[in-house]
């Protein structure tokens, strides 16, 4: 049977493997579902239309699935959807997606989230990222896959952070953080590039030598983007093995609108 302590609120309706561990005086409403293996500590409050998948491990004093801070939001129908084997350390607040946002606010797998992270309606957090503590979300945030925020980084809203970029302690963002780039600063100011992040994840050489050139390119030729983006889609003559690297980059700075730009 799912094990959960006998000064748990869990509403009959809410739909709960048998091997989910729930804490004291936690509290899960009716349209809450979780998957096996993952636990949830004491003195959390589960709530909204939330769904978390399997093995995922939920600290003591998170609120997950709450209305969204928005003075918009009517009572509408929308989601918190979080996926596998995800860490969730205390006192993180994670809302509900709004109608103006697709509806959903969703994390996937792997996530390291540590205490005091926020999550606002209809972000979206893809794969093995990390949140240090005190990291903040406004709506509509997308943080791609391995991307690293240092603590107290604070992220405006509708801003995309890229997949494998990495930004210092008290960053603040207003404009897109390009994948790859790692940041600081208030605004946030371009540093260098994730190499170091890049060779753990099994990058190689040729894939770093490629990345190394988009960052001489964007940041250390004095190019207009356009132009910068011309030379970078010349990169895979010279370096095959690094053409989904490239497309990558190119795809994100196709989407970046022309009144927030890049990070710089």
């Amino acid at each position: 049977m799912t094990r959960i302590h006998p000064t748990a609120i869990v509403d009959p309706a809410a739909e709960l493997d048998s091997s989910v561990t729930v804490g004291a005086y936690t509290l899960i409403g009716p349209n809450v579902i979780i998957g096996a293996g993952t636990t949830v500590g004491p003195h959390c409050v589960i709530e909204g239309n939330t769904s978390i998948g399997c093995d995922n491990r939920i600290f003591q004093f998170n609120s997950l699935g709450a209305i969204p801070q928005d003075k918009k939001y009517d009572d509408e129908p929308c989601e918190l959807i979080i996926g596998d084997r995800n860490t969730i350390r205390e006192f993180c607040t994670f809302n509900i997606g709004s109608p103006g946002g697709g509806g959903v606010t969703r994390i996937g797998n792997d996530n390291w989230i540590m205490a005091y992270v926020h999550l606002a309606h209809d972000c979206l957090v893809g794969n093995h990222t990390i949140f240090a503590n005190n990291s903040q979300l406004a709506g509509h945030v997308v943080v791609g896959d391995w991307a690293i925020l240092g603590g107290f980084t604070v992220a405006h809203q509708f801003v995309r952070i890229g997949a494998h970029s990495m930004t210092a302690m008290c960053s603040l963002l207003f404009a897109d953080l390009p994948p790859f780039v790692m940041c600081q600063g208030q605004p946030a100011e371009a540093r260098t590039m994730n190499f170091e992040g890049l060779r753990r994840r099994g990058f190689s050489a040729e894939r770093v030598a490629a990345v190394r050139t988009i960052h001489k390119l964007l940041y250390r030729s004095n190019l207009a983007l356009d132009a910068a983006c011309t030379e970078i889609s010349r990169l895979t003559e010279s370096h095959p093995e690094a053409a989904a690297d490239v497309q990558m980059m190119l795809s994100f700075l196709e989407q970046t609108p022309p009144n927030r730009g890049i990070v710089r």
